[in-house]
């Protein structure tokens, strides 16, 4: 897998998870058997593959739920690129997602049979129940270390400037939604080289993500995800 590709993934996962209703978080999904499948477009609109997420598994302890999830990436002639599976946390506040969880096991286990080994660090993103208009959320971050024979990579995510910018309704081939719209800062960076990005990211309470965009550093639109269907 070429390295521009894990970044865009890593940088995918970070910005775009958010889903329905459970027991103690209004965005994400804590009940198996939940489903959503969103489209992903260039800029030109143009299909390129879609993304399938379910919940696989459901567990409470010591006042927390923890949710597995499954993602599975498709390209627009339909073969699979990637499947991977990671786990989520929630309390009666919010939702926080596992950084160590979110680099795909797929990637993880291409570089280790490889001889390789990884060293995954970051902090978890933060998506409170309680969201306002002008509300400022937590940075994030991921970052994964490869060490192999005379070379070490390094791969970075960063999530800064993240705010609730306004309410707005958003209609997509699955339905009409009232969202919050959130906009970030993407700072990727791979072995010292940097490309900077920045996203919106509309969250409807009860659905979760419903659509996503990616913006280049002058502004211009990269690529747009939207929810096709669900199964609740």
């Amino acid at each position: 897998m070429k390295r521009r590709n894990i970044i865009i993934l890593l940088s995918l996962l970070i910005t775009s998870l958010g889903f329905s209703q459970g027991n103690c978080s209004k965005f994400y999904p804590m009940e198996e058997g939940q489903s959503f499948q969103y489209t992903m477009s260039n800029k030109k609109g143009k299909p390129e593959g879609t993304t399938d997420y379910s919940i696989t598994e459901v567990s409470n302890a010591g006042g927390v739920t923890t949710a597995t999830m499954n993602m599975k990436l498709t390209d627009k002639k339909g073969k699979e690129i990637m499947v991977s599976d990671f786990k989520m946390s929630c309390t009666g506040e919010g939702v926080k997602i596992d950084y160590n969880s979110l680099v795909p096991s797929q990637m993880i286990k291409q570089y280790t049979d490889m001889g390789m080994e990884m060293e995954i660090s970051g902090t978890d993103v933060d998506i409170p129940n309680n969201l306002t208009v002008g509300q400022d959320l937590a940075d994030a971050n991921v970052t994964v270390n490869i060490k192999m024979t005379g070379m070490n990579m390094t791969m970075k995510v960063d999530q800064i400037n993240r705010k609730v910018e306004k309410r707005e309704s958003v209609t997509t081939p699955a339905g009409t939604f009232d969202c919050y719209v959130i906009s970030e800062d993407n700072i990727s960076e791979t072995m010292g080289v940097k490309q900077n990005m920045s996203s919106k990211l509309w969250l409807a309470e009860g659905i979760g993500m419903v659509k996503q965009e990616m913006y280049r550093k002058n502004g211009e639109l990269n690529s747009h995800m939207e929810l096709t269907k669900y199964n609740k």
